[in-house]
């Protein structure tokens, strides 16, 4: 253990300073896919997408981070108008929002964040993880929060193993039928003020299980969502942006 304390001393400190200070993003990072330009485009752009993220009506093309799994096969099509962007912060507190270049979109219900609930929360709350159907990867960006690197509980958030002490409900995967009554538990005996966080493509929308018989959606088909944090998986300082989001602890929303 000795060996660790120079160690430290010659490092110093790794953990990062975000939200404090913008964590930068290394290039070639696929945070999200942006959608540039507005020339018309063919129907044919649609088919290119296997979650149905990508819209064109009209030769307007539109394009649902809330669906999108960056699987990267609209940028390999189309690299004029569809490129990855290095970008941490890709959360919102709207479902409309996550919705690029679509004038008809509805701007969604904006709920309020636990600090606007409740003064008593200030530096500390915790968050109850539920898995509602994910696939694993989120579960892995997940497990980061808590690495000497991101450390969440210097933010003063914490995780819990019962609804009953929990502030933020933290849900991933594709809500599947059998875990619809589970997760209606565990957000009806959390304690007010509470807020829920749909993490992932899949807690999003449904992401490729949209459709499928035993998957219900996405989280807001069964649960009033406060912040949706896309991705496929999304990284751990998204994650850390949309659960202090669902806070108040910053304000910042993605910018489409």
């Amino acid at each position: 253990m000795l060996e660790w304390i120079p160690r430290g001393l010659h490092r110093g400190i790794v953990t990062t300073a975000y939200p404090r200070r913008p964590e930068e993003a290394p290039p070639g990072f696929r945070g999200r896919v942006a959608l540039r330009g507005d020339e018309p485009a063919s129907a044919e752009l649609e088919a290119v997408c296997p979650t149905g993220a990508i819209r064109s009506t009209g030769g307007r093309v539109s394009l649902d981070r809330g669906r999108c799994i960056l699987c990267s096969a609209c940028v390999a099509a189309d690299p004029s108008r569809f490129e990855f962007e290095p970008e941490y912060e890709t959360a919102a507190r709207r479902r409309g929002a996550l919705i690029v270049n679509d004038s008809e979109r509805a701007p969604g219900e904006l709920r309020r964040t636990l600090a606007q609930q409740s003064r008593t929360l200030r530096r500390s709350i915790h968050v109850r993880h539920v898995d509602a159907g994910s696939d694993g990867a989120e579960e892995w960006e997940i497990s980061a929060l808590t690495n000497p690197f991101y450390d969440m509980q210097r933010l003063g958030l914490f995780f819990t193993l019962s609804p009953r002490h929990a502030d933020i409900l933290l849900v991933t995967g594709g809500v599947t039928r059998p875990m619809e009554t589970p997760l209606l538990r565990a957000f009806e005996v959390m304690p007010h003020p509470k807020a829920v966080v749909a993490a992932g493509t899949d807690a999003c929308s449904g992401g490729l299980a949209t459709g499928v018989g035993g998957v219900a959606g996405g989280v807001d088909e069964v649960l009033p969502v406060d912040v949706y944090v896309p991705g496929s998986p999304p990284s751990p300082i998204a994650l850390l942006h949309g659960l202090l989001l669902a806070a108040g602890v910053v304000t910042r929303e993605a910018a489409a």
